[in-house]
């Protein structure tokens, strides 16, 4: 039997080097987390399925256009978007309505929300913002991170581990999944954004749409190619197992049906003549539209720590923090460090929170694993993403073209 880093069911081999295309120039090779592009310099080169991430890094940053994807729900959204029976929920990153008008002419970085929300509107979509799904995720993984803090302070049995790791990266889950399994114990139990609304929208969502689960296909535009194969893992099917404890008795659904990359969105926009740029922009048309700026800034690198640190002190002070951006943790060094400390009401003592933040992974994050194996990590909560500034430089996101995505690497 071969052995895989794979489940049945998950998406594998998904970024692909064309042979024809690929001059052996090595620019992949700077930009892959895992080492995972094999070849001789000046050789055609492949990519090792078991070794990478689906992170698409090497993708954007070809000069030539050789990477490819091999899989893409474009057509089926289409399909499903022109079915009466089935209600389309469109699930947007953050990072995703600062990319996308690109493809549209717009100026790089210009913020689209309410055009995006907009033209999704008018190709049939129901609008569901991540970024309220990442304020769900911020209640969870805080929570959880303060239940692990007591724990470890008061000496309990059931403790979970610190530091707590956070999961939002589907790149960075498998890279600790397939390198370091010893350390999983410290990833936390939350859901990414992406799995918590696929769940929500056909769970109480279907409650909102006044729709069966089972016709209700959720689509989640991601600037991501990794959250793709995260949809496609097979514990990921929430809904459909509550559903089946309330009496249901249909067939297994995953709680995210499809995943579009940014440059996919803009794909089927054009297809289906939708000029982002000119369209009426949209508030949205439910509860799902509503988010706070914690959730909106989960697409960057220290988002989600300046999240967790926020809800920490709410939770364990009972007030807010007197400033909500808290710097230390913003910027683009491959590695963060800050300490916070405050006082705890329920420990009654002062607590110093000593927080790290990983970015650009495969250059940075062995060292800070490293010392969390051997026992002398000085941290209690780490965040790391796999990409180089975060989600908003993700392997789903417009190509510049000009071979590099990230000047650290040139």
């Amino acid at each position: 039997m071969t052995v895989t880093t794979y489940q049945p069911g998950e998406i594998q081999g998904l970024i692909e080097i064309q042979a024809s295309k690929c001059k052996g120039c090595d620019a992949c090779l700077k930009f892959c987390p895992t080492n995972a592009i094999e070849g001789a310099s000046g050789a055609v080169h492949s990519i090792n399925k078991e070794k990478c991430l689906s992170c698409g890094q090497c993708l954007i940053n070809c000069p030539f256009g050789a990477i490819t994807e091999t899989h893409s729900a474009l057509k089926t959204v289409i399909e499903k978007l022109a079915n009466k029976d089935v209600k389309v929920v469109g699930i947007i990153a953050p990072a995703v309505r600062v990319a996308i008008g690109e493809e549209f002419g717009l100026s790089a970085g210009e913020l689209v929300t309410g055009k995006l929300y907009g033209a999704m509107n008018q190709a049939g979509f129901k609008i569901f913002d991540c970024n309220f799904a990442a304020d769900l995720t911020i209640m969870e993984e805080g929570s959880e991170f303060i239940h692990r803090l007591h724990a470890n302070v008061q000496e309990k049995s059931n403790a979970g581990a610190l530091p707590q790791f956070t999961s939002c990266c589907p790149g960075w889950v498998r890279y600790l999944e397939t390198n370091y399994p010893s350390l999983l114990p410290h990833l936390s139990t939350a859901k990414s954004p992406q799995q918590m609304a696929g769940t929500v929208a056909k769970t109480y969502g279907a409650k909102v749409y006044n729709m069966q689960p089972e016709n209700i296909f959720t689509v989640a535009v991601m600037p991501c190619t990794s959250k793709k194969l995260e949809a496609s893992r097979p514990e990921f099917n929430s809904a459909w197992k509550y559903h089946q404890d309330q009496g249901a008795n249909v067939p297994s659904y995953q709680d995210v049906d499809a995943v579009l990359t940014t440059r996919e969105m803009a794909q089927l926009l054009h297809l289906l003549d939708i000029d982002l740029a000119n369209t009426a922009e949209f508030e949205g048309d439910s509860l799902f539209s509503e988010y706070t700026g914690a959730g909106t800034i989960f697409g960057t690198t220290g988002g989600v720590m300046e999240a967790a640190l926020r809800t920490a002190h709410k939770v364990l002070t009972g007030e807010e923090m007197a400033k909500l951006e808290f710097e230390p943790v913003r910027g683009l060094a491959g590695v963060k460090a800050a300490s916070v400390t405050l006082f705890d009401k329920e420990l009654s003592q002062n607590v110093t929170l000593n927080v790290a933040v990983v970015h650009d992974m495969g250059n940075n994050v062995e060292p800070i694993l490293r010392d969390v194996m051997a026992g002398i990590s000085p941290y209690h909560f780490i965040e790391v993403m796999n990409c180089a500034g975060g989600c908003v430089n993700g392997g789903g996101q417009p190509i510049d073209g000009n071979g590099s995505s990230w000047i650290g690497n040139i």
